[in-house]
């Protein structure tokens, strides 16, 4: 019998003990990625991000989705970078500039851009993308260059160095009319929308920086989910503790028979 990630949000939701094992075993390591990519030093730990998620008020589980693989890992994204605390920008750059720079760029040149404010190197965001590196770096130097017309002061790093701020003002902002669901992006990811539909999702995206904000976290947790394996139980079992879930047990047949 498969145990799936939508039972897995019920049992969690319920406070049954396999709902967090399951957690811990397939979560724990985009989470861990996750800490890598974003900390950037803060020191907040897998196990501070565990106990966290494990109360209960946490948001996390507690809705349901028709993708809920995918949706979960989207929200389990969101809830992590929520505990991490924005690092001083020593010269700070707000939406509204990035919004003015960028303007002249396509929705695939501006998510290009907005990657490196997830602190992606052009390697990783060109395999994300499915475009080439040395594409990613050109898009990249002219976006730099655009910025740099817009500031007093600047440097190559700037969108990175205010990255996690950026994000969270663009996924912070009002949903404006048209504003998509995720299923629009994983359409879209999957192969399953029409071209039309393709082209007007970018064309709202392109003008849109909550959506191509969204969008772009989608495609970070399709790579994510394609590059995070699960862990093994013994990998596991520390886990289990934190979130007060031990090792299932046994019948006392088994036992007698594996003794």
């Amino acid at each position: 019998m498969v145990y799936t990630c939508f039972e897995m949000v019920r049992d969690c939701r319920a406070d049954l003990p396999q709902g967090w094992r399951y957690f811990a075993s397939n979560y724990v390591t985009p989470i861990r990625k996750i800490l890598s990519q974003y900390g950037n030093g803060s020191g907040t730990s897998i196990e501070a991000v565990l106990l966290s998620l494990r109360k209960p008020d946490a948001k996390l589980f507690q809705s349901l989705d028709p993708s809920p693989e995918r949706w979960f890992l989207a929200q389990l994204r969101q809830a992590v970078l929520s505990q991490l605390i924005a690092p001083h920008a020593e010269i700070p750059l707000d939406l509204e500039t990035v919004t003015a720079a960028l303007e002249p760029l396509t929705v695939v040149e501006k998510q290009a851009a907005w990657f490196e404010t997830m602190r992606y190197d052009a390697a990783v965001t060109g395999e994300m993308m499915r475009v080439s590196p040395a594409t990613v770096e050109k898009i990249r130097a002219r976006a730099s260059e655009l910025i740099r017309g817009k500031v007093d002061m600047w440097r190559r790093t700037l969108l990175a160095d205010n990255g996690l701020a950026l994000g969270r003002e663009a996924a912070a902002a009002a949903p404006g009319a048209g504003c998509l669901p995720i299923k629009a992006f994983l359409d879209i990811l999957d192969g399953r929308t029409t071209w039309r539909n393709r082209e007007l999702t970018e064309e709202h995206a392109n003008r849109c920086w909550h959506c191509l904000d969204h969008f772009s976290r989608i495609v970070e947790v399709v790579w994510l989910s394609r590059s995070c394996r699960p862990l093994s139980d013994a990998e596991a079992a520390p886990y289990w503790k934190i979130l007060g879930a031990g090792a299932e047990k046994q019948p006392a047949w088994k036992r007698l028979f594996w003794a």
